[in-house]
């Protein structure tokens, strides 16, 4: 099975395809270079997000080939938008309009405080009248669940009501804290990782993944 799904968790999918495993596998590896660390994470977030799409509602129309015409599928909607949570989600970006190369990018920015953990917003910019988009908002890792629940909040009161949240790993503390605060957005994620730190950091984790993207702190 794909995609396993947990009793106590509703609405959180963790994708566990064996390509998907091994790539974060050489992910989380603390000798992986930023050039090979960057192309992974945009390829698992490609992967994740095929997975997430599985039910996307088509309709039949008429196409022609070289040599006939058939009635042929066609997304019923091809209304998308992707938000990378700045600055880790933008290296999932690129990775999900390889897929979705129709969609529009909107980009939210949140710091965490160091010594409350909480959520800080420094920068909220949305393409014009994407309310009935469906949104993937894209982060690498869902942790403390305060950056996610913040920007769930933020896109809802844009006027977004198709929200799927997308990840590479998440720590359980999180997924609760967003299952709790937005009961009605998907999470995805490559893995359910086994606790955070006293830090808020996901254990056995990836490290820090803008760092290891951008190689800048």
């Amino acid at each position: 099975m794909t995609i396993q799904t947990f009793d106590k968790l509703p609405n959180f999918h963790v994708i566990a395809h064996p390509i998907i495993q091994y790539k974060l596998a050489l992910l989380r590896d603390v000798t992986t270079n930023r050039k090979l660390f960057k192309e992974l994470t945009e390829e698992i977030a490609l992967l994740i997000v095929y997975e997430a799409m599985r039910d996307l509602p088509t309709v039949n129309r008429s196409i022609t080939t070289p040599l006939e015409t058939f009635e042929g599928p066609d997304l019923q909607s091809n209304h998308f938008l992707i938000t990378p949570i700045l600055r880790a989600g933008l290296g999932m970006a690129d990775g999900i309009l390889k897929l979705l190369p129709m969609a529009r990018v909107g980009h939210i920015g949140f710091y965490r405080d160091e010594k409350t953990l909480e959520a800080k917003n420094y920068y909220f910019k949305l393409p014009p009248d994407e309310q009935a988009a469906c949104c993937f908002v894209c982060d690498p890792m869902l942790a403390t669940g305060g950056t996610a629940c913040a920007t769930m909040t933020k896109l809802k009161e844009y006027g977004l009501k198709n929200i799927v949240f997308v990840c590479l790993v998440a720590a359980p503390e999180g997924v609760k804290k967003t299952i709790k605060a937005h009961p009605d957005v998907p999470i995805f994620a490559a893995s359910l990782d086994r606790q955070l730190n006293e830090k808020g950091y996901i254990l056995p984790g990836l490290g820090d993944a803008g760092d290891r993207i951008w190689a800048v702190k």
